[in-house]
């Protein structure tokens, strides 16, 4: 797994948003947020372009989303025009909800026209890139949104996307390897209502729950730093689960 970008809602300084890019058999995006595209251009261009296999996005805030528009661009006029394009799997209803704004940008069709479009339910197994992918929703706010547990058979990572406090995280990360898990707030009572966000201590109190074996925190301001003994995503960090 490679952090491509793990800013906040807003950038880290010199920072991509949401982008975790799993290489297994073929290669998957987890979100794809402002800045990931040039990133990977940068790091994992082939004639141009980087090749992603699948791109499965969490929920509908720019943060994790943002950069599939230009990405439409590479795809329909730019270098990536003669490339087979990546899936893109969205949660459910979200091929109206990319019409509607394919729509405000002047091409309804723009999103299915270009990636291979597919939804997503919730608890509905499927293979992307070549690995098994469940989505459980979690509490966002009140927007829809969904965790991602992937695994290739012999190692399991689980992403917790955006998320307030829930039962939920714990077994969308039971006895997985790596549990990617946003930490966004210093404090609880920061947060709106309903709660969308987790402090440190939710993160990690989640975390022991899961009896998920490594622990690695995201999505967290660059203001807010955190204690020694926890491990912080980084963009351009690497992990081995093999």
């Amino acid at each position: 797994m490679t952090v491509v970008g793990s800013s906040p809602a807003w950038p880290n300084p010199g920072g991509a948003q949401s982008g975790y890019l799993i290489e297994g058999p073929g290669r998957l995006l987890l979100d794809c947020g402002p800045g990931v595209l040039a990133r990977l251009r940068e790091q994992y261009a082939e004639n141009g372009w980087p090749r992603v296999d699948a791109i499965v996005v969490s929920h509908f805030h720019l943060d994790h989303w943002g950069d599939l528009v230009p990405w439409v661009w590479g795809l329909m006029v730019g270098p990536a025009r003669e490339e087979d394009p990546p899936e893109l799997w969205v949660p459910p209803g979200g091929r109206d909800e990319l019409r509607a704004l394919g729509k405000r940008l002047g091409m309804p069709e723009m999103f299915e026209e270009t990636f291979r479009m597919r939804e997503y339910g919730e608890r509905k197994p499927f293979t992307a890139a070549g690995l098994d992918v469940e989505a459980i929703q979690l509490p966002h706010y009140t927007l829809q949104t969904y965790g991602f547990r992937v695994t290739n058979g012999a190692r399991s990572l689980a992403y917790s996307g955006d998320s307030g406090p829930s039962e939920r995280l714990a077994e969308l990360a039971h006895g997985c390897d790596l549990f990617l898990c946003e930490a966004t707030l210093e404090r609880p009572e920061l947060d709106g209502e309903p709660r969308g966000h987790l402090s440190v201590q939710e993160a990690v109190d989640a975390f022991r729950v899961s009896g998920a074996a490594r622990l690695l925190l995201t999505h967290r301001p660059h203001e807010l730093p955190v204690d020694s003994g926890l491990e912080l995503a980084y963009d351009g960090l690497q992990i081995d689960l093999s």
